[in-house]
């Protein structure tokens, strides 16, 4: 069997603390656009309903390149493929710093989509955490490294509400500047990195059962449409809300920063502890509270429009996404072989980013068609059916070990 030997496999505590790092700066980069994005296209849109478009765009281009991603990652190596992913966001970005100079909302679209396809990279950290430790502590790697993202919340909103006017009369222009270094410095901690080798024979990689077999299986299914659900939730609601609160509220743009400031610290904050929680309760219970926290959020949502309401309804949606989608790629690891590896991680980014294209570029217009309070109350009929999926999956597995 053929691999990828990136020199010898370092310290996994050294391993993880690297990608953690990198992980904050790509969370740093995502918060960003997801603070000021919708805000930069609004000036410039054709209409007030296409002002989510391109982060849409953005999450179409994470959807359409998580599979070659995940081929590219396996083919050259985890370390190589990483790097590569960041070294592309770098004139990405600074076409979105140029796009919003000129107030050129296509180019804007088009460095958004390119931007998007870099995210397909960083999505796989926490995979090759997973895969490189033993399976009774691939809970504990996929928190640790999704941990990095806590400092995503205090890096990304600020920068973008400091670097907002640093080039005047170019709003944001700047803080896309500011997120090709942030690129940079990334690929600085992945060169260091000593990561499990990967199967880089393509004939290796068909090994284990095909895709037609993998998705009739509970195990691998289910925490596939668990995560697409929770993620696609926390998009609905959060992409929806920065617009919310200065267009439909009048709040400014400076009190939607810290609102999503603050639901990313909450994204990421509970893996501190999540691994731990999974590993005494279980997955499915762990992913099932998360989804009772999106429904919660949007409830608050429901109860008032003040700057509380947001602070503290997106709060419990980045808590409810932390649960739902680490349980989920955690009952998604230890479900595979090896040889598969590539092709179910490839499959779940494209199931779980797919879904989400369609529900960033729908959020804006659900919001200018319906409001505010309808995209809360679809938000909880879909995360009730998530919980009872769990229950079932968990209920059918228990089934199959008493028999």
């Amino acid at each position: 069997m053929s691999v990828s030997m990136q020199g010898q496999v370092g310290s996994p505590v050294r391993n993880i603390a690297l990608l953690s790092a990198s992980q904050a700066l790509a969370g740093a980069s995502s918060s960003i656009l997801v603070s000021v994005a919708a805000l930069t296209a609004a000036s410039m849109a054709p209409t007030q309903g296409m002002a989510t478009l391109p982060v849409g765009l953005m999450t179409v281009g994470t959807a359409l390149a998580t599979g070659p991603a995940a081929m590219a990652i396996h083919g050259w190596g985890r370390r190589n493929g990483f790097m590569f992913g960041a070294a592309v966001a770098v004139p990405a970005a600074l076409v979105a710093a140029l796009a919003a100079w000129l107030s050129n909302f296509w180019l804007f679209c088009a460095a958004l989509a390119v931007l998007g396809a870099c995210a397909a990279f960083s999505q796989q950290y926490r995979f090759a955490a997973a895969d490189s430790v033993p399976p009774e502590l691939k809970s504990r790697a996929i928190s640790w490294v999704l941990f990095g993202g806590v400092l995503s919340g205090f890096i990304g909103p600020p920068l973008a509400a400091i670097s907002k006017d640093w080039i005047p009369g170019a709003t944001f222009s700047a803080t896309y500047l500011a997120m090709a270094v942030l690129a940079l410095i990334a690929i600085g901690f992945l060169s260091q990195t000593r990561l499990a080798p990967t199967i880089t024979n393509p004939q290796d990689r068909r090994g284990g059962r095909p895709i037609s077999v993998l998705l009739r299986t509970p195990a691998i299914i289910v925490p596939m449409i668990a995560a697409a659900l929770s993620y696609a939730l926390m998009v609905l609601v959060m992409v929806a809300a920065p617009l919310a609160m200065v267009y439909v509220c009048g709040h400014s743009s400076t009190d939607a920063a810290f609102a999503i400031q603050w639901h990313v610290v909450a994204m990421f904050a509970p893996s501190f502890v999540t691994g731990s929680i999974i590993q005494r309760i279980g997955a499915h219970l762990t992913a099932a509270i998360g989804f009772l926290l999106i429904g919660g959020a949007a409830i608050v949502n429901l109860s008032g429009t003040s700057v509380l309401h947001f602070d503290a309804s997106l709060i419990l949606l980045g808590l409810g996404w932390n649960f739902g989608f680490v349980a989920s790629t955690t009952m998604l690891a230890t479900a595979y072989r090896s040889e598969e590896a590539a092709r179910v991680q490839g499959l779940n980014e494209q199931v779980v980013f797919g879904v989400n294209a369609v529900v960033a570029i729908a959020s804006g217009v659900l919001l200018d068609a319906v409001g505010w309070d309808s995209i809360n109350v679809l938000t909880i009929p879909i995360a009730t059916l998530a919980i009872l999926i769990l229950g079932w999956s968990q209920f059918s597995a228990g089934r199959r070990m008493a028999s």
